[in-house]
């Protein structure tokens, strides 16, 4: 569904210090705006080091020394490319942020109906989320750390995506595909929380790893959300 950056606030609409919602920012940028540059073979191969190292053995247990020895280079060359390690996790949450992003954009047009395009944005979360490895390690370990990230600032990151769902929303309203009546922001509100709360809190009854239980789950109950009540 997102094609271009209008999709999200705009960066100067985001408040001062929100790390969360501007790497998620930077993230949709890149994947619908790649650059031409160049990667650094340097900086990818850090990045790649401290991906392996926050899944095996957490981000905070993780020393910005043992990074650069897992990447073979030494401190300073570490520091040259990542002032901190808050710089370093930044840029290896946006990457895994990005990757999903362009996934998402593989997989949405093979939906043809608003209803299927919110089958496949949901379980495609959700996938993306069980399925990685640092952020499901996240939320086996370290789940105070996931928690605080959607949660804090006053649930900042939560209303970033509900942002980026009502864009969504609202295009296929525009498209004719739902009713003018909806109320999307609050459908947004709904779906977004639905999801946080799978990704947060263990469930025994739903298992985000399995595909087809989570499309049906959308059928059932995401998908009646675009009807307007009569």
């Amino acid at each position: 569904m997102p094609s271009s950056a209008a999709d999200i606030p705009e960066p100067g609409m985001m408040p001062v210090g929100s790390s969360s919602s501007s790497v998620i920012h930077r993230a949709f940028l890149g994947s619908v705006n790649p650059t031409d540059t160049e990667s650094d073979p340097t900086a990818e191969r850090l990045l790649d080091a401290a991906f392996d190292l926050f899944c095996r053995l957490g981000i905070q247990r993780t020393p910005m020394e043992k990074v650069a020895k897992n990447a073979g280079v030494t401190r300073v060359t570490l520091y040259r490319k990542f002032a901190t390690k808050d710089a370093l996790v930044d840029e290896v949450v946006l990457r895994e942020f990005r990757r999903y992003f362009e996934q998402f954009r593989a997989d949405i047009p093979a939906a043809h109906t608003a209803a299927e395009r919110v089958v496949v944005g949901f379980v495609g979360s959700l996938r993306a989320i069980a399925g990685n490895p640092l952020i499901s390690g996240m939320a086996d370990s370290e789940s105070s750390m996931l928690i605080e990230s959607m949660i804090g600032d006053d649930g900042l990151l939560l209303s970033v995506v509900q942002k980026f769902v009502a864009a969504q929303l609202r295009r296929e309203q525009l498209s004719g595909n739902i009713s003018d009546d909806l109320d999307i922001e609050l459908v947004a509100e709904m779906m977004v929380r639905i999801s946080a709360s799978f990704l947060t809190v263990p469930s025994r009854v739903v298992d985000i790893t399995d595909d087809a239980q989570l499309a049906d789950i959308a059928r059932r109950f995401l998908v009646p959300m675009l009807d307007h009540p009569r």
